[in-house]
């Protein structure tokens, strides 16, 4: 039965939402909350009412609690699309990238002409590695929006994705003319030039974009990483560090921040502050949620378990025997991305970088498998419709060629689903020095939406519980469907790792795989910087200059490598 309205009410009402107007009006969100409030208990039933009261506690920061009142909007009036793109705008802050989707995906249906929820919704499932189901996105953005901020962006980032660079670039110029105080086509140019190593003209838009607007502060952490800091950039350091105090700057921009600081401390010789900073990002995004370690040891428990060396030797029964794809697997800022620049220089091979395919594939295994049940593991049919699809995907990044590699270094939770998928694939495991490995996780920005901690006594949980893994698949996987390149003795002696990689891929010697700093193709992970110069062993023992104050990640000093 529904509350009967206080008769009451609206005489009671009526001042505070004048009152709160004004706030409004007068750019003081913060104030109009209470009146917000006091409105919404009077009249709880009134979407108008808690739609506004949303969009306030949005625009303060208060997340949490424009959730809240966005989902009553929507529960008392679900045909309001305005209340559910503004809930998909505080979902989508909180990392809750599912959720964001789905009230999107509500607004667009309800009201199709709502550009700025399909561009939203286009970047999120571009995260989740749905590629062309963005792309569709991006383009009713275009469609819907024109010539309108969201309009041209969603044309922009419909060409990355499908690779067409230099026409993305050609209209982010010209929306750039029309547009000269664009901040995001000037933060997103500066990404797809960073990303071809265009890094002095990407600094210069990184820059443009932070002083048209101080609320992507966040965008330092790009500008840092274009090239090292030197005393050169004089007050650049103090010059990030004043972004913190920026109002209205929300946390993942905050995160970003800290991180730009601690990278530009450490270029400076300043170890102590960089740590404090790194610490700080930590902090920053474990406020969002915090990352189930238990959870997560039980799962690896059950693909130890699952995993046997019985259904491994099935292959060859259950999968595909095409030997096209090369899997690059290993922890994150583990030598990963290195790796795929060597091999992708030989001219027989493709590079898919990281794509999401197996992290979904498994999740559906997961989804369906009981425990003590190999579920649809080992049916043929699950098997088949895995390989099919997958290469499917590598075959339109790379039509023609031998080998395509991907990337996706979480791809470790999965090399026993993709040894029986495809037993005649190469899987590349990157190893190195785990302390080093954990301090570069430490110091890197992930999206919110990776169920990955990024420091403290989780990262090392997480770390034990990847090298338990690790060592489940040197048992049971093939020795040479399973290799592993250690980033030390690659950056040591690269060429007699660089040979025997390249043999294992089944593909004759090409003295181009010598020269990945040479690779002509899109860099899009934080070693943009790293990848175009040539092989480097600076980053050996990085962690020596942090010993002083590692905090828990101490323990993995003497992990050798992961």
């Amino acid at each position: 039965m529904s509350q009967s309205p206080n008769p009451a009410a609206p005489q009671r009402v009526a001042p505070l939402l004048a009152l709160a107007t004004n706030f409004l009006k007068a750019g003081r969100p913060a104030d109009a909350i209470a009146p917000l409030r006091d409105a919404a208990l009077l009249d709880p039933f009134n979407h108008l009412i808690q739609h506004d009261l949303g969009l306030a506690c949005l625009e303060v920061g208060r997340v949490p609690d424009a959730i809240e009142a966005l989902q009553r909007a929507v529960a008392s009036n679900p045909g309001y699309a305005d209340a559910h793109f503004r809930l998909g705008i505080a979902l989508e802050k909180l990392g809750n990238t599912r959720g964001a989707i789905a009230a999107y995906d509500r607004a667009t249906k309800l009201l199709p002409s709502l550009t700025e929820a399909w561009f939203r919704a286009g970047a999120l499932v571009y995260i989740l590695g749905h590629l062309d189901e963005a792309v569709g996105c991006f383009r009713r953005a275009a469609a819907t929006g024109g010539r309108t901020h969201f309009g041209r962006l969603g044309k922009v980032r419909a060409l990355l994705i499908e690779n067409r660079n230099q026409e993305a670039e050609q209209v982010l110029r010209e929306t750039l003319v029309r547009d000269p105080r664009n901040a995001m086509a000037y933060e997103i140019l500066g990404n797809l030039l960073s990303e071809f190593g265009r890094f002095d003209e990407a600094r210069a838009c990184f820059e443009r974009a932070i002083a048209i607007a101080p609320v992507l502060a966040g965008t330092y952490y790009e500008l840092v990483r274009c090239r090292p800091v030197t005393s050169d950039d004089e007050g650049l350091l103090p010059q990030i560090q004043a972004a913190l105090d920026t109002p209205g700057l929300e946390a993942g921009q905050r995160q970003r921040v800290h991180l730009a600081i601690g990278k530009a401390a450490e270029d400076l010789g300043d170890y102590s502050l960089a740590m404090q900073h790194f610490d700080a990002a930590d902090s920053v995004r474990g406020s969002s949620g915090s990352f189930d370690s238990a959870a997560f040891s039980i799962e690896i428990d059950r693909m130890i378990a699952r995993y046997t060396p019985e259904l491994m030797a099935r292959g060859p029964e259950l999968g595909n025997s095409d030997a096209t794809p090369v899997l690059i697997i290993g922890m994150p800022r583990s030598g990963t991305t290195l790796v795929e620049q060597i091999v992708s220089m030989h001219p027989k091979v493709g590079a898919g970088g990281e794509l999401n395919f197996w992290n979904e594939w498994g999740a559906k295994w997961h989804r369906t498998a009981a425990d003590g049940n190999e579920g649809p593991l080992v049916t043929r049919e699950f098997v088949a419709k895995a390989a099919a699809d997958y290469l499917r995907v590598l075959r339109a990044i790379a039509p023609k060629a031998a080998r395509v590699t991907d990337k996706m270094p979480f791809n470790f939770l999965w090399a026993g689903l993709i040894h029986v998928a495809f037993p005649h694939a190469t899987i590349i495991h990157c190893r190195r020095a785990a302390i080093d490995t954990a301090l570069s996780i430490h110091q890197t920005h992930f999206h919110p939406s990776l169920a990955f901690p990024t420091g403290g006594a989780e990262l090392v949980a997480y770390f034990r519980d990847y090298q338990r893994l690790i060592e489940h698949w040197r048992r049971v996987l093939p020795a040479d469907r399973f290799i592993e390149v250690d980033y030390e003795e690659l950056t040591r002696a690269p060429e007699p790792v660089i040979r025997s990689m390249i043999a294992a891929c089944g593909l004759a010697w090409h003295d181009a795989c010598l020269h990945p700093e040479s690779n002509p193709r899109a860099v899009k992970t934080p070693s943009k910087w790293q990848t175009r110069q040539p092989i480097y062993r600076t980053s050996v023992e990085r962690w020596r200059r942090y010993e002083p104050c590692l905090g828990p990640l101490r323990e993995l000093v003497d992990d050798g490598r992961n």
